[in-house]
């Protein structure tokens, strides 16, 4: 660990902002949803919408997380299952290329492709909300425990990711989810009572204003406007007050600004209040009870509670309700679903169903296989997300070599199986995903080893391979022999917090390769003409010390590829996949250049851990921009077999924009749907009832509310422990910057469209990823800022034109005063290239642009 600065201790404060908004009947794309939702949400009871909104408890049901079900209409519990590279803790199902990974693709349709094939899976094997995409971890630090499940640290390019997974994931009738909103950008500390952190409260993530909404809020504005039906917030607090009961993050600027019409879910555990994170704008508690296998929680009986006893606004019960319900009709689902066919604590074919409490032993799994044709999808979209970053004299693709010699552990398998420690948490064999509840169990995980040496017999090449780090003797004589091409394996792994994989708590301690992978790449290059180097990463990696080694030939990142990473890699080595990924993040010489590292420190006793976002927007090559400094491969850089020529660029300015954006300057008034009963004694349990221990009901045990509540505090009224307003439904204003999904709709108007000719000039079809960058010009702002992108297809000797809208929104800053986004009346640039730091083309957006307030 890097020993940065020491941070001047702040503690800012989130303001407050009430009331939680209320879904809006009209909102594009929302309405038949709407309408669906207030039809069924009318016909319920109080426990059955306090069923809708509380989890049921870890272990309790079948999935890892699970709302209680409403019987009488037929309606089968929430079933929400991890994630982000596959179905979570079952078997027959695929696990695909991480986040990150496929973010270096570049490829909307690719981007589509994964989160389709993800929610085809998940739909199948019954599950109702797929916990993913991820655009917190955005990636602030380079080692960030979690970044790989995310996709970069540019907003824009996460921006797109996310909207286009969650269109897919959609698309096949699951509810994606958005997380970890917001700030959640490290593992250390992030909850109390992980990882032996001597800490009483979550690390707080101090970010002022303009960053938050011009970094970390950006992606999920587009995950907004592409209709996410749910978002998780996270673990960690904003500016000191806890994400899943902050009214600023979660009414004002994910609810009220960006106009979210669907759910909020917490984290496991990230709840810490009961009636005050539900006027806070959340509206699912997960996994139900506060703390795992406890059989306490702040809702269920005590949700019923307050809005019995008028606490809770019924309007805002209501509200949950009809959040949930509409994000679960917006992508198709029914009355009439499929069982859930698997169980999240075994993998045997019968269990308890209650894994909490065990009990009667039933069929828990049913092993259906979910994984269709997924697996050449898999191998396609990880061979094109691989990038290459050195290729002298045409190294690759190779064609034949007399003698193939893989090296490292990393090509191999795990002695105890690619799903051999729980989680993933280990680093052993081939890297093919990072570890935490972001995994899932591989149905095979075909080693690179084993493609390779299929290859070779193909080809009737020789064929060596030493799967260690340390054999290096043996390494020295093998590759030593004469017409050797050496393919060197190695990786650096990370994961989430809760799992201590040689000494890193989540977040890597470093960025060096692990298992002395740095020193193998030495020795074998100091032995060999011709050594090719494939990275397995959670993230960049400092490899200042032989990338500029004569006898390196070839650097290739292949990040985290899932199950079919041997046949991916050995696709673009051997020329079946010309290269045209780009990373993802920058390459730094030294990790102190990248000015942001982990918290990995207490500052503040046992106090909640401060880090102050001090560097503001910017981080990853807006760092390196500002200060000037060289990268040893830049954001957006990744090399082909063919080679391109960019020239002729056209700026158009649009015609005109929509100007009518709000119908009206305030909101209708709240909606309240059914009459609740104020009779305490309608809502305890029914004589007889079956109680499963630990299980987390709506129902309240016995007629004395305190008792029932065990809340020491309880009696309390709303007025003497709730910020002001927090139960008005009331009309309410219309923000400037909101008032549609996403924000204001005008900020999605086009002001001019870019187009630019680019030719093959090589001798090889390929594909080509022309990059748009804008500078904004103002004095505070990033010297460049990506704003488009595409991936095109272009074979030898022929020309395409890459064509990119410049929006609104992305000429636009966040100005804190006004509250609103504006464009400054500073000069804008626009530059076209292959990568942030080869930009032949360049204009000045000559056109008058509106100043001021849109």
């Amino acid at each position: 660990m890097i020993s940065l600065p020491q941070q001047t201790l702040s503690f800012p404060i989130s303001a407050p902002f009430y009331p939680s908004p209320w879904m809006t009947p009209n909102t594009v794309g929302w309405e038949h949803a709407y309408a669906q939702a207030k039809d069924f949400v009318s016909q319920l009871t109080l426990l059955e919408k306090i069923n809708l909104t509380t989890g049921v408890g870890w272990e309790g049901e079948q999935c890892v997380g699970q709302t209680g079900s409403i019987p009488r209409l037929g309606f089968r519990s929430l079933c929400l299952q991890d994630g982000p590279v596959g179905v979570r803790s079952t078997d027959l199902n695929s696990v695909f290329p991480s986040g990150q990974t496929i973010a270096a693709s570049f490829d909307r349709g690719l981007f589509y492709e994964r989160g389709f094939a993800m929610g085809e899976e998940h739909k199948q094997k019954g599950v109702t909300v797929l916990l993913g995409p991820v655009a917190g971890p955005l990636g602030r630090a380079p080692e960030g425990g979690r970044n790989w499940e995310g996709f970069s640290p540019d907003p824009y390019l996460t921006g797109i990711a996310m909207a286009e997974s969650i269109k897919g994931i959609q698309d096949a009738g699951v509810i994606a989810c958005a997380k970890h909103f917001i700030g959640n950008e490290q593992e250390h500390f992030r909850q109390k009572g992980e990882g032996g952190f001597d800490i009483e409260e979550s690390i707080s993530s101090n970010i002022d204003d303009t960053t938050m909404h011009e970094l970390y809020l950006w992606p999920f504005a587009d995950a907004v406007r592409a209709g996410v039906g749910s978002v998780m917030c996270s673990y960690n607090q904003v500016n000191n007050s806890y994400a899943c009961q902050n009214s600023k993050v979660l009414n004002n600027l994910l609810k009220d600004e960006l106009g979210f019409q669907g759910f909020v879910m917490s984290d496991w555990q990230a709840q810490h209040t009961g009636v005050a994170s539900a006027v806070a704008g959340l509206d699912m508690t997960m996994p139900g009870d506060t703390i795992f296998n406890s059989g306490e929680s702040y809702w269920g009986t005590n949700l019923t509670l307050a809005v019995v006893n008028g606490t809770i606004p019924e309007w805002r019960i209501d509200d949950m309700a009809m959040r949930i319900m509409a994000a679960y009709f917006k992508v198709g689902l029914t009355l009439r679903e499929q069982p859930i066919n698997f169980n999240s604590w075994t993998l045997e074919t019968n269990g308890p169903l209650h894994a909490s409490s065990g009990g009667r032993t039933q069929q828990a799994n049913w092993h259906v296989d979910v994984r269709g044709n997924h697996s050449s999808l898999i191998r396609r979209l990880a061979a094109r997300s691989t990038v290459l970053l050195k290729n002298v004299e045409n190294a690759l693709p190779l064609s034949k070599p007399k003698l193939i010699t893989v090296i490292g552990e990393d090509a191999g398998p795990a002695s105890n199986g690619p799903n051999g420690c729980p989680d993933r948490g280990c680093n052993h064999g081939t890297l093919g995903t990072g570890w935490g509840s972001g995994t899932a169990n591989f149905p095979y995980l075909v080693t690179p080893d084993v493609a390779l040496h299929r290859q070779a017999l193909e080809d009737n090449s020789g064929y060596k391979s030493v799967l260690s780090n340390y054999a290096l003797n043996q390494i020295e004589k093998l590759v030593s022999r004469p017409d050797t091409t050496a393919v060197v394996f190695v990786n650096s792994n990370s994961g989430e917090g809760f799992i201590n994989v040689d000494g890193n708590q989540g977040d890597r301690n470093n960025l060096t390769l692990w298992n002395g992978g740095d020193n193998l790449i030495k020795t074998v290059a100091a032995n060999c003409n011709n050594t090719i180097v494939v990275i397995h990463s959670t993230g960049p990696t400092i490899i200042s010390d032989w990338h500029g080694h004569p006898n390196v030939t070839a650097i290739l990142w292949a990040g985290l590829p899932g199950q079919e990473s041997g046949h991916s890699i050995t696709d673009v080595l051997y020329g079946r996949v010309n290269p045209a990924a780009r990373t993802p993040f920058t390459w730094a010489a030294d990790r102190e250049d990248y000015g942001t590292d982990i918290l990995y420190k207490l500052n503040n006793n046992k106090g909640s851990p401060q880090d102050n976002f001090t560097e503001g927007v910017f981080i990853d090559y807006r760092a390196f921009d500002a200060k000037e400094i060289k990268p040893l491969y830049e954001f957006g850089f990744g090399l082909s077999y063919t080679t391109f020529k960019y020239s002729d660029l056209i700026v158009t300015p649009s015609d005109g924009y929509n100007q009518d954006i709000l119908e009206s300057s305030h909101t209708t008034t709240a909606p309240t749907l059914g009459n609740i009963s104020k009779e305490l004694h309608e809502y305890t349990f029914p004589e007889n009832f079956p109680r499963v221990p630990q299980y987390i009901y709506p129902y309240i045990n016995g007629e004395d509310p305190k008792e029932a509540s065990e809340d020491p505090h309880y009696g309390k009224t709303a007025d003497e422990f709730l910020p002001p307003h927090a139960t008005d439904g009331s009309p309410q204003p219309v923000l400037q910057a909101g008032g549609a999904p996403g924000g204001n709709a005008k900020l999605w108007d086009v002001i001019y469209t870019v187009k630019t000719t680019i030719k093959n000039t090589g001798k090889l079809n390929g594909e080509e990823v022309p990059q748009l960058y804008l500078s904004l010009g103002g004095p505070a702002d990033p010297k460049l800022v990506l704003r488009g992108f595409q991936r095109l297809s272009i074979d030898a000797g022929q020309s395409v034109v890459f064509t990119a809208d410049i929006l609104r929104r992305d000429l636009s800053n966040w100005d804190p005063v006004k509250q609103d986004w504006v464009i400054t009346n500073h000069t804008k640039m626009v530059y076209v290239g292959p990568s942030s730091r080869n930009l032949p083309l360049s204009q000045v957006l000559y056109r008058t642009v509106p100043t001021g307030q849109y």
